[in-house]
């Protein structure tokens, strides 16, 4: 192998984490069907919360999950879902604070008036906590990562990063190769 097709063949990996996030009520991020809850930790099975952590950038993640290859994103309305596709809604801040839990929060969306961020949250019940509702300095939005191992992951395409329309009616989607 020369050393231009190896530089070809490890350009696009990057090193990222494969985990479980355990939120600080009690749960572990998961997704089930399609629909993004919480796992209560006693619970025997752990399928459903394996995550690949993908560095797109600095301190920005991706959450990808292992099995159904979705991506954990949230939309303009502060709900957050699973999606088959890398969307920009996809990208998370990951902030770590001294108490070593980190907060995943939304690149994309924040408060209009205060610019406050939107962050990833469960509720005591295991539901997901609306973006807008979720402030950092909850428990609910602290998670702990608990690192299985380290992977070396295909980057998520830029080419093909689809640009949700900030009109909430319109549901329209723009290709980003085709501005």
């Amino acid at each position: 192998m020369d050393e231009i097709s190896f530089l070809r063949q490890t350009e696009s990996q990057l090193k990222g984490v494969r985990t479980r996030l355990y939120s600080r009520q009690g749960y572990y991020l998961g997704v089930f069907g399609g629909t993004v809850r919480g796992q209560p930790k006693d619970t025997p099975d752990t399928e459903g919360h394996i995550f690949n952590l993908i560095p797109v950038g600095l301190r920005i993640v991706c959450i990808q999950h292992q099995d159904t290859a979705q991506y954990i994103a949230m939309n303009a309305d502060g709900r957050v879902y699973a999606t088959e596709t890398y969307t920009s809604e996809c990208k998370w801040k990951e902030s770590v604070f001294e108490n070593y839990y980190v907060v995943y929060t939304s690149t994309l969306y924040k408060q209009l008036e205060s610019g406050r961020p939107w962050n990833l949250g469960f509720s005591r019940d295991g539901d997901p906590v609306k973006g807008s509702r979720a402030k950092k300095h909850k428990p609910y939005c602290h998670f702990i990562p608990r690192p299985i191992e380290v992977h070396l992951f295909k980057e998520p395409s830029l080419n093909d990063l689809v640009v949700p329309s900030r009109s909430a009616s319109s549901g329209v989607t723009r290709s980003r190769s085709s501005q």
